[in-house]
């Protein structure tokens, strides 16, 4: 029953940027693949959240000055600062849907073809749901037609 359990257990064999590049097209997200881009986006998770908490702090740190300028620009950061946080936090939401894909098995095929997205993409993107194809189809519609 011991033996079960540890085969169970196994543990995949983290590989490298350069071995995720150069595998065959027939490994296209294998289990050691899978692992690898799931790595890499909890940790822009892990990042993106740290970030969260960083600004959360800082914009709890009541700097008062009686200068109208300098008052100017630490309102002039905050407003950066959370516009920042903003476009993270919706990154956010699209790091927790690729997770979810990769533990549900979609992850890394284009949702419009079902085509596989690319090792490349995913590793400039690791948030793509698209094909490189489509999603430069997508953008020539929407500059057609608008959003």
């Amino acid at each position: 029953m011991a033996a079960k359990t540890a085969s169970a257990v196994k543990k995949v064999r983290e590989l490298t940027l350069e071995e995720i590049l150069k595998a065959p097209e027939k490994d296209y997200m294998n289990e050691a693949q899978l692992a690898f881009f799931k790595k890499k986006l909890v940790e822009l998770r892990d990042q993106l959240l740290q970030n969260a908490d960083d600004t959360g702090e800082h914009l709890r740190e009541n700097e008062i000055t009686t200068d109208p300028s300098d008052r100017a620009t630490l309102e002039e950061e905050y407003t950066l600062e959370l516009r920042t946080r903003d476009r993270e936090r919706k990154l956010l939401k699209k790091v927790e849907k690729s997770l979810r894909m990769i533990d549900d098995g979609s992850y890394g095929w284009c949702e419009e073809t079902g085509e596989p997205i690319g090792v490349p993409r995913l590793i400039a993107r690791p948030t793509a749901t698209l094909s490189l194809e489509a999603q430069e189809r997508r953008e020539r519609v929407q500059k057609l037609y608008g959003d």
